[in-house]
This record gives C-alpha cells, sequence and structure tokens, in this order.
C-alpha cells in the first residue's frame, strides 16, 4: 500500500473543474475528518485523517453498490470497495451536516462511474455486485412478509369490529410503509452487473 498525494484546496478546484468525476469527498460525522478520494493513472487514492493509500487497480476484487436511505435523507447510496490485502473502503453519497441531517454530495455518481471505467480501461477483474448480501437481503424479505401479515390480521379485525377509524389508519400506514419498504428491496435486490452497465437506481 503507497501512501497517497493530495493537492492543495485551489490546485483540487481546478482539476476537478477541468477533469469532473476524478474527485470526491464527503463527511461521515460531525466531528470526524472528511473522507477523501482521487482516481489517478495508477489507482484509487484515498485519505481519511491520517489514513491515506493508493489501491492499484488491479487490487481491486470488489465493488458492491446498494441503497441506504436513513432517516428523512432517502437519496442515499453506498459503494462498499474491497482490496486483495482484505481492506475495505466505504463510499457514502451523503455528508453529514447536522446531528440528524444529511446532505446528498452531487458528485457521487459520476464519481462511481468514473471509478468503473478506469476499473474497465485498466483491465480490472474486480466483481460487481448490486444489492445487499443475500443472506441480510433475504432477512428483511423474510421480516417484511412477516409484517405484512400481521398487519392483514389487523386489518381484517378491525373490520370484523367495525372500527373504521382504525382500518384507514392500517390502510394509510401500510400504504406508506409499502411505499418507502417497496422501493428498498427493489433496489437492493442481489445481482450482478457490468462495467458498462451500472445500475443507475443505486446511484442516484
Amino acid at each position: 500500500m503507497f501512501k497517497a498525494s493530495f493537492r492543495t484546496r485551489d490546485e483540487t478546484a481546478a482539476a476537478e473543474a477541468a477533469a469532473p468525476g476524478h474527485f470526491y469527498a464527503y463527511k461521515a460525522s460531525l466531528i470526524g475528518a472528511a473522507h477523501r478520494f482521487e482516481l489517478t493513472e495508477p489507482g484509487l487514492s484515498w485519505r481519511t485523517g491520517r489514513r491515506s493509500g493508493l489501491w492499484r487497480y488491479a487490487d481491486i476484487t470488489m465493488v458492491r453498490l446498494s441503497y441506504r436511505p436513513m432517516g428523512m435523507q432517502h437519496r442515499r447510496f453506498r459503494a462498499d470497495i474491497d482490496h486483495a490485502d482484505g481492506s475495505h473502503i466505504t463510499i457514502m453519497s451523503t455528508s453529514k451536516q447536522t446531528v440528524a441531517l444529511m446532505q446528498p454530495q452531487a458528485g457521487y455518481a459520476g464519481f462511481i462511474l468514473q471509478l468503473h471505467r478506469q476499473l474497465a480501461s485498466a483491465g480490472g477483474t474486480a466483481s460487481l455486485r448490486a444489492g445487499l448480501r443475500p443472506t441480510v437481503y433475504r432477512i428483511i424479505v423474510v421480516a417484511v412478509v412477516l409484517f405484512g401479515a400481521a398487519m392483514a390480521v389487523l386489518l381484517l379485525r378491525a373490520l370484523f369490529t367495525g372500527e373504521f377509524a382504525g382500518v384507514l389508519f392500517i390502510v394509510g400506514f401500510g400504504a406508506l410503509f409499502g411505499w418507502q419498504i417497496g422501493g428498498f428491496i427493489r433496489r437492493n435486490r442481489p445481482r450482478g452487473y457490468s462495467f458498462d452497465e451500472v445500475p443507475e437506481a443505486l446511484l442516484q
């Protein structure tokens, strides 16, 4: 692993304007240092606080893209990148602004797409995976099915007892829950993809 080299703020801004998609940064917490990434000719250069490195594209073994909404932020995505030595990098599409507020970063999709182009150009053999890990995905689907069955039982009970206010509440809550969890399950279906067909639903 090599030490990464980073430009000054003015040099970085100028480089970003000249080569969009080659630089990206986000803050995972309010007090922590920003996570900074640069796509260089030799490989993926990264810095988090005092830690830094340069991963050659040939040494990247896997890229996993997923949809990770949290709280009121529904446009939140995640890229997990694995190295041949077992180390791991996580890139999020949002930055922390307050304890509860996360701001989407406009450059995320472009950076992830450019990373795939660089991997392809370098003849990378990374495994490209979309969605959650299959075991996690199955557990979530089973939990949703059980929750839906419980809601159906409550709805029938409210209908039989004439609790129409309860019926309206259950129907409304079920519709909202189905809309939110439906998008999560649909986007995070485990599957593979290719360098030239990066799933747009996991970028923005």
